[in-house]
């Protein structure tokens, strides 16, 4: 039987990653960033490219008290014997409203121009018609813009600009990005408000113009996510927080009844 892998394999003397001698050739050589994307993509990664990534990981490791950084906090206070739950409890509440909204816009970028009848746009005026028309679907459809729009950063978000200026110095200012960056310019014509790019919409695209795919892209999220709860975590051991916030939600239960309307609906389900 053989079960066939590009990434690593290992005897008793030599470990191999990626067709590399891991001890010989990698450890001290190739940083953390290059390997994470060399692994994900499988291809080794241009200097350009792990800059961007980079980059990317930073704007994504945290964001302060989300309430994945709270569930980390809060199961360690809860069971302080097993990190690797902590960790976990922060990282599976990467969804939608947190975390997923990296995978969200680069799907629908991706999507968007795998659309395109014949050659990408070329100049801005182009590439803002293919966005009116994006734009226009989704609102047609019902459905919100992922990537616009930020509970915080109600103006702008201050990574935006940043990973644009960043991928234009290292040459990647690619098609996601591209398009991303006009439906900033024409959505308020068609939503009738202006909303900020944010930060978490332009990683995704930028992430697909460097070559991952969009259905790996919340897990590069969860990866920098990762650094930034085990820093939560470091800190919960130091300075806990976590018996506070319990002992303010336990205090201030109140118990409130159902009224006699959910009673009977409850009765007839």
């Amino acid at each position: 039987m053989e079960f066939p892998t590009g990434l690593g394999t290992s005897d008793a003397t030599t470990i191999r990653l990626l067709g590399h001698n891991l001890a010989e050739e990698l450890i001290g050589q190739v940083g953390f960033g290059e390997l994470a994307l060399w692994l994900a993509t499988q291809k080794r990664p241009t200097p350009n490219q792990v800059r961007m990534f980079e980059a990317v990981q930073v704007s994504l490791a945290d964001h302060g008290f989300t309430p994945i950084a709270i569930a980390a906090r809060m199961t360690l206070y809860s069971a302080p014997d097993a990190l690797q739950g902590a960790l976990a409890a922060g990282l599976l509440g990467g969804g939608s409203r947190f975390l997923g909204v990296t995978e969200d816009t680069g799907r629908f970028l991706a999507g968007v121009l795998a659309k395109v009848d014949g050659p990408l746009p070329n100049i801005s005026e182009e590439w803002d018609e293919l966005a009116r028309q994006a734009v226009k679907e989704q609102r047609a459809a019902g459905k919100f813009v992922p990537g616009l729009g930020h509970p915080v950063h109600k103006n702008v978000d201050p990574r935006t600009a940043v990973i644009f200026e960043l991928a234009e110095k290292e040459n990647l200012r690619g098609p996601h990005l591209r398009l991303f960056e006009a439906i900033g310019r024409v959505h308020g014509e068609i939503l009738s408000r202006k909303l900020p790019l944010n930060g978490a919409g332009v990683a995704g695209a930028a992430l697909a113009d460097i070559g991952l795919a969009p259905e790996l892209l919340r897990g590069v999220a969860l990866l920098a996510r990762a650094a930034g709860l085990l820093g939560h975590l470091a800190e919960e051991m130091r300075n806990p927080i976590a018996p506070a916030i319990y002992a303010a939600v336990d205090r201030n239960a109140v118990y409130r009844p159902l009224s006699e309307t959910e009673d009977e609906e409850e009765t007839n389900q």
